[in-house]
């Protein structure tokens, strides 16, 4: 028999019963904070004697929402905004009115227990916890300014709503505009092990940082256009020289257009194989995709190879219009060539081998757009060290600034942008703990 009073076990009796009436939304109770969640619902519900189950249950809870750094009311709407379901992936690429009546009312029963769930604030728990516990003070709650970022027109609009199921036109109209899961949650990821991986911190590099080949940032960023709007855009191979910035260019693009629902899956090498499968999982998604292959070559008979030849050619699968591979390499010809290969009046091994060979050396032609990237000169180098320079607000003279670079390239890379950022970032540390030292010096005498 519960020990919990008679009101806060018939309150808590009412919500388990909500939490597991769920029929799409059971995902947003699966993460850490919702187990918890349900796991204090238990608790209290269930209250033993000295009640220590109770607190090591809401111990749990509240460390769960720390850890996060989010209150329990904005863990809830941005699961319910994330989750992924027969109705957000349907609601991604059909009109409302052509989605089935059944999934409709299902997420109008949804809402409304998700609401209820919303309205049993930490606060309240609090009060529960320390009631059956016959605590002297309640428990601290866990408490943050709300900070919706991205989702706040949503949330707003459904706290301003008495009942939730009324939003299912706007919910879905969400979905069509911002997709839903792991595609709604972070702009950079990864194919790893068969399946997607969330990218939580990418690539910083901003467009603005990147000079010295405004002719190709500038081919490539029409090229990202069409992508976004819906036109057939360019499948993509920058090559060149390395440390030219041909990934960070790409990479740059996110930091760009990330606003207009532009993502990133970086596919390595070794999972090319996977590619006919993976542009299949993104054909109809809301999102607009750059599949990112870095330092791109074969062997010969590589399995990567014939994948990739698939997605590029095309096959009778039509080619989905979100979708678009940009590949960077040193190697003008992505398959490597050996002087043994080449057929000689002598090759009786095959009749056709010349025909093999241009096949080869013609594989970068599938690319629609191919950049080419010079070796950096000493005009360009620096060039690109002065913008960085200036960037990171490094106070030293042209003359010495050029100097050092120029020495710096003479020691280490050779001239290229990778070999000016390393240069600006060793020379910024240095300054700065040069001038630490020397107020820390002034500081003593």
């Amino acid at each position: 028999m519960p020990i919990a009073s008679t009101s806060s076990y018939t309150k808590v009796q009412y919500l388990q019963r909500q939490a597991a009436s769920l029929l799409l939304y059971q995902s947003v109770l699966q993460g850490e904070v919702g187990m918890a969640f349900l796991e204090l619902l238990q608790a209290i519900r269930y209250t033993d004697a000295d009640a220590r189950g109770c607190l090591q249950a809401y111990g749990s809870y509240f460390q769960a929402l720390a850890a996060r750094n989010e209150n329990w009311e904005d863990y809830l709407i941005t699961q319910l905004l994330l989750s992924k379901n027969p109705f957000t992936r349907l609601a991604e690429v059909r009109e409302f009115k052509d989605l089935p009546p059944a999934l409709v009312t299902a997420v109008k029963h949804d809402l409304q227990i998700l609401q209820s769930l919303y309205e049993c604030s930490s606060a309240s728990l609090s009060e529960w916890v320390q009631g059956v516990a016959h605590m002297p003070i309640s428990p601290v709650v866990w408490y943050k300014e709300q900070e919706l970022v991205g989702v706040e027109t949503f949330a707003t609009h459904l706290q301003q709503l008495d009942n939730w199921g009324d939003a299912v036109e706007e919910l879905a109209a969400y979905y069509r505009q911002c997709g839903s899961g792991l595609f709604a949650e972070y702009r950079a990821l990864r194919w790893q092990s068969g399946q997607f991986i969330g990218i939580r911190y990418s690539d910083p590099v901003k467009l603005s940082a990147l000079v010295g080949y405004e002719s190709q940032r500038d081919a490539l960023l029409k090229n990202t256009e069409f992508l976004l709007s819906g036109e057939m855009a360019l499948h993509v191979l920058l090559y060149g020289s390395r440390g030219s910035g041909k990934s960070s260019l790409v990479k740059s693009l996110l930091n760009e257009y990330s606003n207009r629902s532009l993502r990133l899956l970086e596919v390595a090498k070794s999972d090319l194989k996977d590619l006919p499968e993976i542009v299949e999982h993104l054909r109809g998604v809301s999102q607009k995709f750059i599949i990112f292959v870095d330092d791109l070559s074969f062997e010969e008979d590589d399995d990567a190879f014939k994948a990739l030849k698939v997605v590029l050619e095309g096959n009778l699968t039509a080619r989905p219009q979100n979708v678009v591979v940009y590949a960077t390499s040193n190697r003008r010809h992505l398959i490597r060539e050996f002087f043994v290969d080449r057929p000689t009046p002598k090759d009786n091994e095959e009749i056709h081998a010349w025909d093999t060979m241009q096949e080869k050396l013609s594989f970068s032609d599938r690319f629609g757009l191919t950049l080419t990237f010079e070796p950096a000169d000493q005009k360009t180098y620096l060039k690109i060290v002065q913008h960085l320079a200036t960037q990171a607000e490094i106070n030293i003279t042209q003359e010495d600034l050029e100097f050092q670079a120029l020495q710096w390239a003479t020691r280490h890379n050779g001239r290229s942008g990778r070999t000016a950022r390393q240069f600006v970032d060793f020379l910024k540390a240095d300054l700065r703990l040069f001038h630490a030292n020397t107020n820390t010096s002034n500081t003593s005498d």
